[in-house]
């Protein structure tokens, strides 16, 4: 058996895969779901959550220094 690694552009992405799935010689799909895109995304909501905890007074807020340092 072999395997085989696509990059699809987003908007041919549904059509892809509907014509994946249908095919009966086909015997697993594996998603990546963390696109580049995603990540971001994800990274921009862990950061929304942080904000608002910190003004609920439930976590601690970082020193920017700290912050510049790790970078």
């Amino acid at each position: 058996m072999r395997q085989v690694t696509l990059s699809i552009p987003d908007n041919k992405y549904p059509l892809f895969m509907e014509l994946a799935r249908s095919l009966n010689f086909v015997k697993k799909i594996e998603v990546d779901e963390d696109s580049s895109k995603e990540k971001v995304l994800k990274g921009i909501k862990q950061s929304v959550k942080e904000v608002n905890l910190v003004k609920a007074g439930k976590l601690k807020p970082r020193n920017a220094r700290d912050l510049i340092s790790e970078l």
